[in-house]
Formats: structure tokens, C-alpha cells, sequence
């Protein structure tokens, strides 16, 4: 990698994209608001004509429902937090070798701070090269391609938000080997929960973000990119185990990606299973979907069900998160241009 270091200008920009949340409960209609009129991630027919309108309505008609969601988990959305110390720690780990050569910033999609903001703090650090490192490990139009897109319109602005030499980019890393190894670590620590007999029998549900169909019949890689992260981690975890994956987080009323996270709960009911260990697959930090609909929502459903229902932890700031995101950025200068 010294070569292509060497080629390009200190300080390198590391842009970590990530979709954002409420800072507060006052901040939640704006962050709905700011998702709902998104076209590439909320797509309606003729949207250019009337999706600010559908935003405001929406974000208006849900306010008081997802405001109760973020007070039982502490009235705020702790992405923005765990995503700094995210950036914070790649920063520290990227610049170990070679200090003052890497600058990591974050760039939310539907809050605080925006795609904008990073990158007038890049261009104030004097940055002249920009990665977009996105925080998706699966890729798909609504989430990757929405943050990637904005941050691309910013470098392009007139004038550019950053005077970029170079611009790369890191859009998905479903079977990257570190990642997988993080990731199978965070599910053996989720398999200590149970009796150390039993754990072989444990159901591993694989819980990811839902997407509608369309996404996926329109040529999204998602779920293809899900099942790359499940086939590595089960390798990890010496072979095949009971396992299965699911869907959570629906909207609307179109046809979404199944089955539910909800409905799978009630299948391993039906079948016998009581051990389960929910793995929140393509969520790299807690939020909201891990907090309140993992722990709060379906734990609650599961106790019902008479299921003994557990939750890996999420990688959040975990070293060996940190050292694989390192390893993509390395890796992609090694690649360039």
C-alpha cells in the first residue's frame, strides 16, 4: 500500500455513510421527513411531482408512534454516537503507521451530520482525496446506493464541496474475511447465553432490514450479499447449524422481501424450537431496528410464544469491527485507481 500512499495528498478523507436518526424527540418528524422524501429509497410513481408532500403527511401521521418507540430506548437514536467513535477508532487505526495521512468523518443520510457537513469538513481539513465507506455490508439501491449517490452529488457540486483529486469508493463487503470473523465472534458471544450443552440447537435467526421485492426483481444484489455474510459465518462456526433467515422493519403496504422476522418467530414456535439467538445481520451498530424491535418488540412477542430469545451484540465499536474496516480501506488504495 506505501506506493499508492505516496501518490496521494495527506490528509485522505474516509467518509463513513451511514443512514442516521433522531438525536432527540424533537428530531423524529424531521428524520421521518427527511426518509420519506428520499425518491431512491421511497419510490412512488410520479414521485418528483408530490414526494415532499407524501414526506410531510407521512412524517407527520407517524411522529407520535415513533417518538413512543425512541422513549422506551432512551428518547434518542444512538447511531450518531456509536457511528463518531466508529470513525474515531478507524481514524486512530488507519494513522498508527503513518500519523496525519487519514481523516474519517461521518456522513448521515437523513440526519445530523449530513452528507454536506463531512465533506466541508473534509475540504477544511485541506483533504484533496475522498472514499466513500459505506456502513451497508449488503448492498442495495434504497440504503448504499441513496448514501453514495448524495455523496457523489456533493463532491460534483458547483463548486465542488471538495476539490478531490481522487474519489473511491467501498459499497459493499458481504464476504469480506475480517468482517466475518468479527461478526462470528459477536455470534459466539450471543451463544454464551445459553446452556453450553444446548448450544448446537440453537436456532440462529438471521434477522435483516426488510426491502420490497421490487428492489430485488429490478436486479438489488441484497439478499445474495445476505447470504454470502450467513454462509461465512456458519463456516466460522464449524458447519452447519439450524438456522434461518428473516425480514424485519416492514412499511407500507407493497410486497416486501419474507418471511418476517415476526412470522419466523411463530414458525419456530409451531416447530418446537425454543432456543433461538436473533443475529441483526445487516445492522453493524445499534439503532432503533436492534433496540426496540429486536430486544423490545420481538423479545416480547418471543417470551409469549414460550421462546427462550436471545440477541447477539451488535459490532458497534467492537476492535476486531474497527480492524476490518481498516483492512477495506487499505485495501481498496492498494487498489486504486
Amino acid at each position: 500500500m506505501v506506493a499508492q500512499l505516496d501518490s496521494l495528498p495527506a490528509p485522505i478523507a474516509v467518509v463513513l455513510l451511514n443512514l442516521g436518526g433522531p438525536d432527540s424527540l424533537d428530531a423524529v418528524e424531521p428524520f421521518l421527513f427527511n426518509l420519506f422524501r428520499d425518491p431512491d429509497l421511497i419510490q412512488l410513481p410520479l414521485g418528483f411531482l408530490w414526494q415532499k408532500r407524501f414526506a410531510k403527511m407521512v412524517s407527520r401521521a407517524r411522529a407520535n408512534v415513533v417518538r413512543d418507540y425512541y422513549k422506551q430506548i432512551g428518547g434518542r437514536s444512538p447511531l450518531g454516537e456509536i457511528t463518531e467513535g466508529q470513525a474515531q477508532a478507524l481514524e486512530a487505526r488507519l494513522n498508527a503507521r503513518r500519523p496525519g495521512t487519514f481523516r474519517c468523518f461521518v456522513a448521515m443520510r437523513y440526519s445530523a451530520p449530513f452528507t454536506g457537513e463531512a465533506l466541508r469538513r473534509a475540504a477544511e481539513a485541506g483533504a484533496r482525496t475522498v472514499i466513500g465507506l459505506s456502513l451497508y455490508p449488503h448492498y442495495t439501491t434504497a440504503t448504499t446506493g441513496s448514501s453514495l449517490w448524495e455523496l457523489r452529488r456533493g463532491l460534483a457540486g458547483k463548486p465542488p464541496a471538495v476539490g478531490a483529486v481522487e474519489y473511491l469508493e467501498i459499497d459493499r463487503w458481504p464476504d469480506d474475511p475480517a468482517y466475518l470473523d468479527a461478526l462470528a465472534k459477536q455470534v459466539e458471544r450471543g451463544l454464551e447465553q445459553f446452556p453450553e450443552a444446548g448450544r448446537d440447537r440453537v436456532e440462529l435467526l438471521f434477522s435483516a432490514h426488510g426491502l420490497p421485492e421490487t428492489f430485488i426483481q429490478k436486479g438489488d444484489p441484497y439478499v445474495k450479499d445476505l447470504e454470502l455474510t450467513i454462509a461465512g459465518v456458519l463456516q466460522r462456526l464449524g458447519g452447519q447449524r439450524p438456522w434461518r433467515l428473516s425480514f424485519q422493519s416492514r412499511a407500507g403496504k407493497t410486497r416486501w422481501l419474507e418471511p418476517s422476522t415476526e412470522d419466523a418467530l411463530k414458525l419456530l414456535a409451531k416447530t418446537g424450537r425454543k432456543d433461538v439467538l436473533c443475529i441483526p445481520i445487516s445492522f453493524v451498530s445499534d439503532h432503533i431496528e436492534t433496540l426496540y424491535e429486536i430486544d423490545l418488540l420481538f423479545g416480547g412477542q418471543a417470551q409469549k410464544l414460550g421462546l427462550n430469545f436471545k440477541r447477539a451484540p451488535s459490532l458497534n465499536t467492537e476492535p476486531a469491527f474497527i480492524e476490518a474496516l481498516a483492512g477495506l480501506v487499505e485495501r481498496r488504495i492498494e487498489r486504486s485507481p
